[in-house]
């Protein structure tokens, strides 16, 4: 069947995938891949578009994550590097090799912390700012692009879905 269709048929390939299992397995209960396997894929889909999105801002994904939490911490858009871990979800090596990075691009400085004089915060520059404002506006109208046809009342409900499923996930 081809993709076109298979989405007028209302069939996606995940459908396939779980039809076929059911057919080779009939003894395992695969509903739980009609849920997992289209987030797995629609996570693929979305990351292609930022990575794309973001491309276009002279960003990698990483970049703006780190950028985004500086951002959204509010003026004077600083955290301490255990702060931005937390954040972006990456190990300490990591965080110190992307602070780096963006420091030598001139989006973030790495200054002493005012109370703590052992401890350091990462700040973002002015030129940070700017980009990371830019790349969002983007990425918003990337997401609202993607969710094309779909009322808010729909989007609210997937989303107050998503949200209990991630809880479940993760707690």
């Amino acid at each position: 069947m081809s993709e076109q269709d298979s989405r007028r048929s209302g069939v996606d390939e995940v459908d396939e995938v779980v039809a076929a299992w059911r057919r080779e397995r009939p003894d395992l209960a695969v509903h739980p891949m009609e849920v997992w396997s289209r987030i797995h894929r629609l996570s693929e889909v979305l990351a292609q578009h930022r990575k794309r999105s973001f491309a276009g801002q002279g960003l990698e994904n990483w970049e703006f994550d780190v950028l985004a939490a500086l951002r959204k911490a509010g003026k004077p858009y600083r955290l301490s590097p255990g702060q931005l871990l937390k954040e972006t979800h990456v190990t300490s090596g990591t965080m110190t090799n992307r602070i780096d990075r963006l420091r030598s691009r001139g989006l973030v400085t790495r200054e002493p912390h005012p109370s703590d004089g052992r401890g350091a915060v990462v700040a973002l520059t002015d030129q940070g700012r700017e980009l990371v404002d830019s790349a969002l506006t983007e990425l918003l109208e990337l997401e609202s692009s993607l969710l094309q046809g779909w009322n808010r009342e729909e989007s609210d409900a997937l989303a107050s879905a998503l949200r209990k499923l991630l809880g479940g996930a993760v707690g």
